[in-house]
């Protein structure tokens, strides 16, 4: 019927003319397209199909009729044909529900006609199955029997048909199979059944894929990883009392809702015998919908159902034990229906704002309410918010006005929110509502008012310039630029100093900055006047007192009075030795210029000569003596006193106290000038320690040179004896490598080694020797047996060394490799340091070494 240029387009076109009323005529034509077809994709031709004129539908003023749905199909009038007018997903408009049809009139005028047009879609396979879960976990106890049975969560497929979810895949398959079931409804029951025994000592963690595919072309699939941990033996798997449950509730029932209690026993003892519950299948948004206790396995509601959506619900829930084993069950789960159509509001025209003189009795708001359902439950009533200057009202069917119903006053309200709420006479009763904004004008008529009638702020001394120290802020009632408030600092001074000097006033935020850095002892308060004034015009504005509280800072230490401290004489106090128990010394006297906790000073005895003889008072500083004076007191006591504040953190001052015990003012004067002389004693001892060892060190380093010097020489005699065909044994510092004929020394040393005459006994056995043949590239031959050539009485070189020489032969052959390379010079001082460890004294040895470093680094560099 709609022509040949769409041959897969299945189409049936069924014409009725069933009653005439006034002149109307009563048509149906069905059509059929697929879902996702372009926009102008021709559906079917209605002109002819309805057996009218293409004029008639011009001068008939045809049009199309949808309701309150979504306008999917428009009509050409000039061609008399039905085309796409918007995208259709199947999906969208009937969920799972099958066959898919949309359904609209087409109404003409002079005379009226309509005839119902019934356009159903098809599917396409344009969704894969997906899983909800991205994973699922099971914990399966290593003695599962075989053929034990798990749930798998269900895949969804939003399509229908042959392109909806067909088949279930799960690899690998060593331990598991999968065992599909129909069900009632036509979905299927994905179960997992173990046919191999697990081990978990041989393996703990099994990873499988289950695959969803559909029947689509092509073919689409989804796949969710399936994670299954091992558990150790429980015997003994929950059982439900029931395999199915049943309940009845209505849609739209609230939160809370219970729905069923399912029941599960475990004859296990202990963790294995204790049961939880556990909603598997995602399916139809059972998640979403619906919660299961854990422990007590109630059912409850937790979102909204709608009978027209879906009208049962299938809920697949598992009981498991600690150990692993597992029972499921099915709760079938029937919504009844209810009055669940809410009234719709259309708000045809409304303004934003109004001025806040309008008379009352102005119109605001039209709207139009629109309810789908019949009689009562049809029939809407509106009301608004009270104790607002506003009021609805019914015009005509379905339509109502919003009017103000007084005097309004933008300052007691400058918005107000009205909400318009329209109910049905259904049983229950449904409504709905919709809140409407709207904004007073305003005019220029209240000044700025500050928050308080006067502020204080405090400080801290020696702040940073710049500092925020306080907020002061003031609202103005009026709106918009004539709220726009400004902080002004009026002109005032401070001990004849302008304010503006000591703080500044952010114009904009109210914000007050410390401009200079304040001292409390210099000043601890003062006062100025902060203007807030509005951006009308004229502008108005208003003043506020802020009072500034210095607060002391403990960066003051103590001073002491007394006694006074002296540089060059000693003044001491006397103290005879017939004093008694607790007699007054002398009494330490110091203040702080700080305030409070910060100049509460204590003082306490850090240092004495005698600190069994003498104490100090915690807090009025007088030094008084503890005990008996006996004749074994020095006569000379040196006391050291520590005066602290009580500031966080503490400051503090010392005062050192000489104390002479003594009867007579000559012994006293003889043991202090005593004490001058040893200071002086100890200082010159000092003085000719650290000159003795510079002297020694300078003539330890003397004599090496001199000794690297005489080496060198007899280097130089070794080459000339090299070139003279006589035996030359060259040493090699350790880690040297030349096997390519690129050694690290690039020259042949000898030099000669002195040895003890009974050196040759104790080494008289083999040793390992490194020549250089002269004709040869470098390559290094390892000679045995050197005893020929130390028996030779002509023999220039002995390389023999006793133990206690070694290390400073091996030091000294690093000092001549340093001229070539640092690296050989640091790894022979290395081996030389280990070596003459235990053979030298520690403190010799050590300054040797340290010496013999030193001068290896100022050679190589």
């Amino acid at each position: 019927l709609g022509g040949g240029l769409n041959q897969t387009m299945r189409r049936q076109v069924l014409l009725f003319i069933s009653v005439l009323y006034f002149s109307s005529v009563i048509g149906q034509v069905s059509y059929s397209i697929p879902e996702e077809m372009p926009k102008g994709f021709f559906v079917g031709d209605i002109a002819q199909d309805l057996g009218l004129d293409v004029k008639r539908l011009a001068s008939g003023k045809a049009r199309i009729y949808t309701g309150d749905s979504a306008e999917y199909i428009e009509l050409n009038k000039d061609r008399g044909v039905l085309l796409v007018k918007d995208r259709i997903d199947r999906e969208v408009i009937c969920a799972q529900t099958s066959p898919c049809a949309l359904h609209f009139q087409v109404i003409l005028e002079n005379p009226m006609e309509f005839y119902s047009i019934t356009v159903e879609i098809t599917d396409i396979n344009d969704n894969a199955p997906i899983f909800q879960r991205g994973e699922m976990k099971f914990r399966i106890s290593e003695s599962a029997s075989t053929g034990a049975v798990f749930l798998l969560q269900q895949a969804i497929d939003l399509d229908v048909g042959v392109n909806g979810l067909q088949s279930y895949l799960l690899k690998p398959t060593d331990n598991f199979i999968l065992r599909l079931q129909n069900q009632a409804d036509g979905s299927k029951m994905v179960e997992m059944v173990l046919q191999k025994p697990l081990d978990r000592e041989k393996q703990a963690h099994l990873s499988l894929v289950l695959t969803a595919v559909d029947g689509g072309e092509p073919q689409l699939s989804g796949t969710v990883q399936v994670n299954v941990n091992v558990l150790d033996s429980n015997d003994n798997a929950p059982v439900f009392t029931q395999k199915m449950y049943k309940s009845i509730i209505r849609e739209n029932s609230p939160f809370g809702t219970q729905v069923v209690i399912v029941s599960a026993s475990d004859s296990d003892e202990g963790p294995n015998g204790k049961v939880s519950y556990a909603i598997l299948n995602l399916l139809d948004n059972v998640s979403e919908l619906f919660e299961i206790n854990r422990e007590t396995g109630e059912v409850t509601l937790i979102g909204n159902t709608d009978f027209e959506k879906k009208r049962q619900y299938q809920i697949h829930v598992q009981a498991s034990d600690e150990g692993g084993l597992t029972d499921s069950c099915k709760i079938i789960v029937e919504i009844t229906d209810t009055n669940d159509n809410i009234p719709a509001i259309n708000v045809m025209s409304k303004s934003s704002a109004i001025k806040e003189d309008v008379q009352p009795g102005t119109v605001v708001t039209m709207i139009n309410i629109q309810d789908p359902d019949a009689g009562k439950n049809g029939n809407v009533q509106c009301y608004i918010n009270e104790n607002i200057p506003f009021k609805i009202s019914s015009t005509s069917n379905n339509f109502f006005s919003l009017t103000t119903d007084s005097e309004l006053d933008r300052e007691t309200a400058s918005e107000y929110n009205i909400t318009v709420t329209c109910s049905d006479e259904g049983v229950p009763s449904l409504s709905s509502s919709v809140t409407l904004t709207l904004q007073i004008s305003d005019v220029n008529d209240n000044a700025p008012v500050f928050e308080r009638s006067s502020y204080e702020a405090y400080i801290v001394e020696n702040n940073t310039p710049g500092l925020s120290i306080f907020t002061v802020r003031a609202r103005d009632a009026d709106w918009n630029q004539n709220a726009r408030v400004s902080y002004i600092l009026e002109d005032s001074s401070v001990n004849g100093v302008p304010v503006s000097s000591y703080v500044s006033v952010s114009a904009d935020s109210g914000v007050i900055h410390a401009v200079r850095s304040f001292d409390y002892e210099q000043i601890k308060d003062f006062q100025f006047r902060v203007k807030a004034q509005d951006g009308g015009s004229p502008p108005l504005s208003s003043n506020v007192t802020v009072k500034i509280l210095i607060q002391d800072q403990n960066d003051n230490p103590p001073q002491v009075l007394y006694p006074v401290q002296t540089g060059g004489s000693l003044v001491a106090e006397m103290v005879p030795r017939s004093a008694d128990v607790g007699y007054l010394v002398t009494k330490v006297v110091a203040v702080d210029v700080d305030s409070g906790q910060n100049a509460w000073l204590s003082y306490k005895l850090q240092k004495a000569t005698d600190r069994a003889l003498f104490e100090v008072g915690l807090q009025n500083g007088e030094i008084r003596t503890i005990r008996q004076v006996t004749d074994k007191d020095a006569v000379k006591q040196r006391l050291t006193v520590i005066v602290e504040d009580n500031g966080q953190p503490s400051r503090s001052a010392t005062v050192i106290v000489n104390v002479a015990v003594a009867d007579s003012f000559p012994e006293v004067l003889s043991e202090f000038t005593d004490f001058t002389q040893d200071k002086e004693y100890n200082d010159n001892l000092t003085f000719y320690l650290v000159l003795a060892l510079a002297v020694v060190s300078f003539l330890f380093i003397t004599c090496l040179v001199v000794i690297i010097s005489v080496k060198i020489y007899r280097w130089r005699q070794s080459r000339i004896l090299y070139h003279s065909n006589l035996p030359v044994i060259p040493y090699y510092p350790p880690r040297y490598s030349d096997t390519l004929g690129t050694g690290t020394l690039q020259h042949v040393y000898n030099y000669e080694v002195c040895r003890t005459t009974d050196s040759r006994k104790s080494d008289s056995g083999s040793q390992n020797v490194l020549i250089m043949d002269p004709s040869s590239t470098g390559t290094m031959q390892r000679i045995q047996s050197e005893k020929s050539i130390l028996d030779e009485p002509d023999s220039p070189l002995e390389v023999s060394f006793p133990e206690d020489k070694h290390f400073l032969h091996q030091l000294l052959v690093g000092l001549f490799s340093a001229t070539q390379t640092t690296e050989s010079a640091n790894a022979t001082c290395v081996t030389a340091i280990h070596k003459g460890q235990g053979i030298l004294p520690n403190y010799l040895h050590f300054a040797i070494l340290q010496s013999l470093v030193y001068i290896a680094a100022c050679v190589s560099v």
